[in-house]
């Protein structure tokens, strides 16, 4: 598996303002999603190719004022034809417009779509020197029919019986449009294009640099166990093909795929799994540990494709040098904006830094949080609270958190004030203002609602808020807390999460100011 470089810090960063002057390097990777997190993907730039099925999605919009004669069915007057990339010309599409240097490597037909793919990827400034079109293949097109707004009809115009050597001629483009790449994307929608000859040119004893990130979206991800990828991102239902389990849609999904964690990992080869939930967010499996990502749904009916946007943010994130668990909320981040969308859309680095912005002021006064909170509560949601300095993010917090977002619906972080941190850490701290602590941490998706108190107990605002679960790290016990009395008294109860040895805040600090005192750090 690939060992991905460090990300940089930056204005905003966990490092920025830890030490006047400090530079990149002091942290094991950026753990917060500040707005200038895109744009510093965008300017390195990685190389990235995309191998796979290459699709042509039209979406043709009308107007129904009338029924056919023949059947009880509308007619849909078609008054506009949109054409965009999807299946892997997608995913390239989504690669480009976070700034990430593209090659698209494909089998499409020489054929009106075909052409009009091609155009499109070259508009955008995909590198398609490798995506082959043959005269006997025919592309594949996916075409909704929209009576108003409404989907009326999918036509999935597809093409069966590849030719031998067509596949053969898509695998020896392989090696060529993969070379010093940083990061391969493996899209395989089941064409039957990307079959052994083109696992065999990704394998490792085909020679591909070991350092190349390597991330498979596959409907089987079992069957490119032989290239050892670093990535693999099976929806539930292919996660249950490859365990040949039937998953019961009642079921608590990410339990069942935890459960299943070693066998995941096995069965596909990776160093990574992640396991996409749509409305549900993502559920991150490896050999130590997980993450998830809670989305946040959207009731437009018209989306396509927030799944590859996903797995290009993943994989530009990953291969720019970000911790996998911060790509994983920067794509569940990306995924957010696109099902927003209607149609077949891409999420560009300004899309993403604006999404990413909007959380910078989202601290909540007390009482639109109590507001908000008594409509989930009416809706039947469990609340959770949390509370912390969160002052430079780091591992710790993010596992933390996303525990005790499990612990119920709707997590809400209360954040100490700068005063409040000064008379808890001393007169140096914090190192970031309650500003950017509150933008932070609103922009992970685990986080429901953000809000400041400036007392120095939660015990006020519990006995306002009267929250099911009160959290806390596993440094404390639910008799050293003060607020536990407060929080019995409502009916609620107190949880004492994971404590993760070696992650804190102070430790952090401690080690960008050495590093500086040392003379490392320009």
């Amino acid at each position: 598996m690939a060992a991905r470089p460090e990300f940089p810090s930056g204005p905003g960063s966990d490092a920025a303002g830890a030490a006047a002057g400090a530079g990149a390097g002091e942290l094991a990777g950026v753990r917060g999603l500040a707005a200038w997190v895109p744009a510093a993907i965008a300017d390195h730039a990685p190389h990235i190719t995309v191998v796979g099925d290459a699709m042509l999605d039209g979406w043709w919009t009308g107007t129904i004022e009338r029924f056919c004669r023949e059947a009880p069915a509308p007619v849909v007057d078609i008054t506009r034809r949109d054409y965009a990339a999807g299946g892997a010309a997608n995913t390239a599409m989504n690669l480009a417009a976070l700034g990430a240097r593209v090659r698209m490597c494909g089998l499409i037909g020489n054929d009106d779509a075909g052409h009009r793919l091609r155009a499109i990827l070259d508009g955008a400034g995909v590198d398609t020197t490798d995506l082959c079109q043959d005269e006997r293949v025919g592309t594949t097109t996916k075409y909704r029919i929209l009576g108003g707004d409404q989907v009326m009809l999918r036509i999935d115009d597809t093409h069966d019986g590849l030719p031998a050597d067509a596949i053969r001629s898509l695998a020896d483009r392989v090696p060529g449009a993969v070379a010093g790449a940083d990061a391969v994307v493996v899209c395989d929608y089941g064409s039957g294009a990307l079959g052994p000859e083109v696992r065999a040119a990704l394998a490792p004893e085909s020679g591909i640099d070991p350092d190349i990130l390597i991330v498979v979206d596959a409907h089987d991800t079992a069957a490119w166990a032989e290239i050892c990828p670093d990535i693999v991102t099976p929806n539930a239902a292919e996660a249950a093909q490859v365990l040949a389990l039937r998953l019961d849609p009642r079921s608590d999904r990410v339990a069942v795929v935890t459960e299943r964690r070693s066998e995941l990992l096995a069965a596909t080869n990776a160093a990574a799994v992640v396991v996409t939930l749509d409305r549900d967010g993502t559920v991150l499996l490896t050999g130590d540990g997980g993450h998830r990502t809670w989305a946040k749904p959207a009731t437009e009916k018209q989306a396509s494709g927030a799944g590859d946007t996903f797995v290009a943010s993943l994989t530009a994130a990953r291969a720019a040098g970000l911790p996998l668990t911060t790509s994983l909320d920067l794509a569940q981040a990306a995924a957010d904006v696109v099902v927003h969308r209607p149609g077949t859309s891409v999420c560009t680095t300004a899309d993403l830094a604006e999404h990413l912005q909007q959380f910078a002021d989202t601290a909540l006064a007390t009482a639109d949080l109590l507001r908000r909170v008594e409509e989930d509560r009416s809706a039947g949601r469990r609340i959770v609270l949390t509370n912390g300095c969160f002052d430079v993010l780091h591992r710790g917090h993010t596992r933390y958190l996303n525990q005790a977002k499990q612990l119920g619906d709707v997590l809400v972080v209360a954040l100490n004030d700068d005063a409040g941190v000064r008379r808890l850490k001393g007169p140096d701290r914090p190192i970031n203002p309650i500003a950017d602590r509150a933008g932070i941490i609103a922009s992970l998706s685990c986080v429901d609602y953000v809000t400041v108190f400036s007392t120095d107990t939660l015990v006020p605002l519990i006995e306002l808020l009267k929250p099911d679960v009160y959290a806390k790290g596993g440094d404390y016990t639910a008799q050293m807390l003060e607020e536990t009395p407060a929080v019995e008294a409502c009916g609620g109860r107190v949880r004492i999460l994971d404590y993760v040895p070696e992650r804190s805040t102070a430790a952090v600090v401690r080690r960008i100011r050495s590093t500086r005192l040392a003379g490392d750090v320009p």
